[in-house]
């Protein structure tokens, strides 16, 4: 097959124009184009008013070897590459030891998923609750009809994190062995729509989210996979450098040589844990700031003039960044079109915040976190010392709230003003538990806030109406990525501790669902090659 990149044609173009732009483009007769497929469908809006569809196609015509030497030229047209993933090992008939995945998040799940795929019959272990018990105890955590669960909540739990978020499913990461198709693939055959194989920036939403992570499960069940809820690993145990296994909370211990570590980003405790035993660990930079919320539709109005609202561009989204005087970087992260702001705290005694969308995107406000960018400089002395700025971050904002898990807050032009907030504007803030009004100033380091007031100003330039009065913030966010990585070696196995493979966001190398799962299948195939060795 032929691959078409850069079809342009008009939004509300018939379908009978894509074939019409392939007959065109390729100069061939229509008895001669034998079927295509969309791969990728993406949109310009460089333009308002004039905003055009942008393909991606797969072509099958009866004269592909002529139009490849005719058009070889052509940056725009290429053979179609095989994105067909093939399993790099299968487990041995008689398997004398069984992996085990700490964590159910992406990457967890899909590591689990590869390795029962192979026939390794893997043992995930959650500390968390399965993702309809989880629901249940964060949606109640959030309507104050409950207390903060530690074990059960937006942070931990089946799913892991991505599952309250707007479930976006794009990533930045380079990926020649088209891995990501994979997990594209798996989440259709999952129960994903399979608009997310073509559509730019898919999310699937977080309600559609747990029916797909429940059919995962069973998935790796049917294949021999065993996952185990409320069983938090306690102990990691290694001799002479090697992992022999884990105890669980329970006093329970499981054996095995073999430990794929997808904790998340927020499994504080379990870092801890990691660091007393010898693994390497180091900090790494991360963000903190705010999440700022708008009406959806002063962000449509910006991004798509008098198309805001067509059917096939949705709600608006933006990514922003501006790079300030003190030396700071500020930018946008987890743009959430139509969303919540959502409550994500896992310790008791402080408040952290994220975003949230379902598939429809529909809600009044747009959301996103405008974070400061952080280095190891501003937490020195301990490779743990970021975690410890994200406590006490959390547990300021968590006593500016009122102590009751509301989230403190502060109208944008207030906060520009230097003057506490006393009464919400035109923006309704959507965080619930709550919002108690104030002043934010105190809440992140002097660095960061002098960071974001210079940085409102800048992105009101690209977006008119950012730097809103009304516009609402809501504090903190500190749970961007994580503030630690546990570097591996080109085998995936921990630098100093063999059998153990760090992975994910957790370890430093995944950030969101799409990386995360990509960064599970490519464990899962290094634990799954070690193991054939091992028994060979």
């Amino acid at each position: 097959m032929l691959r078409l990149t850069e079809i342009k044609l008009p939004l509300d173009h018939p379908e009978e124009a894509i074939e019409a732009a392939i007959l065109k483009k390729l100069q061939i007769a229509p008895e001669a184009l034998i079927r295509y497929t969309i791969f990728k469908r993406s949109h310009d809006a460089r333009k308002k008013g004039e905003i055009a569809l942008v393909y991606i196609l797969d072509v099958e015509t009866t004269q592909e070897k002529q139009l490849l030497q005719r058009l070889k030229k052509d940056p725009h047209v290429m053979p179609t590459p095989d994105m067909s993933y093939r399993l790099v090992a299968h487990a041995p008939a008689k398997l004398t030891s069984r992996p085990i995945v700490i964590g159910t998040g992406p990457c967890g799940m899909f590591a689990g998923l590869m390795l029962a795929q192979m026939g390794f019959r893997p043992i995930l272990l959650e500390r968390g609750k399965a993702v309809r018990d989880r629901t249940v105890d964060t949606f109640a955590f959030w309507k104050k009809k409950d207390g903060l669960n530690p074990e059960s909540n937006a942070q931990f739990g089946e799913g892991g994190a991505g599952t309250f978020s707007d479930g976006k499913l794009y990533s930045q990461v380079k990926d020649s062995n088209h891995y990501g198709r994979k997990v594209l693939n798996e989440l259709v055959n999952s129960g994903a729509s399979p608009e997310i194989l073509y559509v730019n920036k898919p999310h699937i939403g977080t309600f559609k989210l747990v029916g797909i992570v429940q059919s995962l499960r069973a998935r790796i069940e049917a294949l021999g996979g065993e996952i185990r809820f409320q069983s938090r690993v306690e102990d990691l145990h290694i001799e002479n450098g090697q992992v022999q296994g884990v105890t669980l909370a329970s006093g329970e211990f499981i054996a095995s040589h073999h430990v794929v570590l997808a904790v998340g980003h927020s499994a504080r405790d379990t870092f801890q844990m990691l660091f007393d035993r010898g693994v390497y660990i180091e900090p790494k930079p991360f963000s903190i700031g705010f999440r700022v919320e708008h009406p959806q539709t002063l962000i449509d109005q910006c991004r798509f003039g008098e198309q805001a609202g067509h059917k096939l561009l949705g709600a608006a989204d933006y990514k922003l960044v501006h790079h300030c005087q003190n030396g700071r970087s500020v930018y946008s992260f987890c743009m959430c079109p139509g969303g919540l702001v959502v409550a994500a705290a896992s310790e008791p005694g402080r408040v952290v915040t994220n975003g949230m969308s379902q598939y429809s995107r529909n809600e009044r406000n747009a959301n996103s976190a405008i974070v400061v960018g952080i280095t190891p400089d501003d937490y020195p002395g301990h490779p743990l010392a970021g975690i410890a700025l994200q406590r006490r971050l959390e547990e300021r904002a968590f006593e500016l709230g009122g102590g009751t898990y509301d989230a403190p807050g502060q109208l944008v032009g207030d906060f520009l003003a230097d003057r506490p907030s006393q009464s919400f504007g035109t923006v309704q803030p959507s965080y619930a538990p709550g919002v108690r009004l104030g002043d934010l100033s105190t809440s992140l380091p002097e660095y960061a806030i002098e960071a974001i007031r210079e940085a409102l100003p800048a992105f009101n330039k690209q977006i008119k109406g950012f730097a809103m009065p009304d516009a609402m913030l809501t504090g903190v966010e500190t749970r961007t990525s994580s503030p630690i990585r546990i570097k591996r070696k080109e085998d995936y196995q921990s630098l100093n501790t063999n059998g153990l493979y760090p992975a994910g966001e957790g370890a430093g190398y995944a950030g969101g669902i799409l990386s995360a799962g990509i960064d599970g299948i490519k464990v899962a195939e290094a634990v799954a090659l070690s193991m054939v060795r091992s028994t060979g």
